[in-house]
């Protein structure tokens, strides 16, 4: 079942340009969700242990739908779009399962080795427990940024047999060419977004090797200056890659995406200031897939004008349109 054409992205007038969306995703203010998940660890084969944050509606019953939501770069599940759109599914019936990657979120602390944008064995991993947890449910997995280029390496691999119950998968602003993303955010005019991801990772490098002295630091000695510098002396060797050139070439869901068996949608914006628009163009993918590649939208951003969604989250109500149409 190939996925529905998107309703059109009518960009709100005050929010013309993808830095502007991009912030407004991030900051403008909706509905609050109270946190009532139940949490699960899952120890994975290296024994490193992540966490599912499990939000179960009322009316759910076995047999019902799943949906699996893992956040961007240096997210968690508490970042703004996951709680939205965990929300807006539960609402319709979906039970949903937020997945903090290793060391994010309450997973800090539980994990000696990083996440990166290849590591689609631990998705692997979290889809096997939700099998046995649900046994009976079908569950669309859904990344968004970083983790759609991992849950799009995931499905188009040559790699064992997928999880029986990964039914589909969505992709948002996905860095599908992660070498053209480095390079693009290694850019001037991006030097304020650049700096505040290396914030980030390296604070979680800090307490990583806090709570687990013998934590490999690769070829880390300083705080790195870049994104691409931190995946260059620290993402790569630790996660036993050359170097970030490296770790791109072998890592980037473009080369998979031919390999595509399941229903799968990605969705980016030409406007995206971190996942440049060239990112999408000659692609060769499968015919189960969709690529939605709309003109404004920002990075996750995709706050449209109000006629168009009743709070103005577009990209809200585009995933729960996906997700529930069979």
């Amino acid at each position: 079942m190939f996925p529905s054409e998107p309703q059109p992205f009518l960009s709100h007038p005050l929010l013309a340009n993808g830095h502007v969306q991009t912030l407004a995703g991030m900051y403008l203010p909706g509905k609050k969700y109270r946190y009532a998940a139940v949490q699960h660890r899952i120890q994975l084969p290296d024994g490193d242990v992540v966490v599912l944050h499990d939000d179960r509606p009322e009316s759910w019953q076995p047999g019902g739908e799943m949906a699996l939501l893992i956040h961007g770069l240096a997210g968690c599940h508490l970042s703004p779009y996951m709680v939205r759109i965990a929300g807006k599914l539960n609402e319709v019936g979906i039970r949903t399962f937020r997945f903090d990657l290793r060391g994010c979120g309450a997973g800090a602390g539980l994990a000696k080795l990083p996440y990166h944008g290849g590591k689609s064995d631990d998705v692997r991993s979290v889809l096997k427990f939700l099998e046995e947890l649900c046994p009976e449910s079908s569950c669309s997995a859904i990344g968004f940024s970083l983790s759609g280029n991992m849950v799009l390496k995931l499905v188009g691999e040559e790699a064992e047999p997928l999880p029986e119950n990964l039914a589909k998968v969505i992709a948002v602003n996905p860095p599908v060419q992660l070498a053209a993303a480095a390079e693009n955010i290694s850019r001037p005019s991006m030097r304020v977004y650049d700096r505040h991801f290396v914030n980030l990772l390296y604070q979680q490098v800090l307490h990583r090797k806090k709570v687990f002295p013998d934590a490999p630091l690769g070829a880390m000695t300083a705080k790195p200056r870049s994104l691409v510098e931190f995946d260059d002396c620290y993402t790569a060797p630790v996660s036993g890659f050359r170097d970030a050139a490296d770790y791109y070439k072998q890592c980037s869901a473009a080369q998979f995406l031919s390999g595509i068996q399941i229903p799968t949608t990605i969705l980016a914006a030409a406007d995206d200031p971190m996942v440049p628009r060239h990112c999408f163009t000659d692609l060769q993918i499968s015919g189960s897939v969709k690529l939605h590649l709309v003109p404004r939208g920002g990075h996750l951003g995709y706050i449209a004008r109000k006629q168009t969604a009743a709070d103005r989250r577009w990209l809200d109500w585009r995933i729960v349109e996906w997700v529930t149409e069979n």
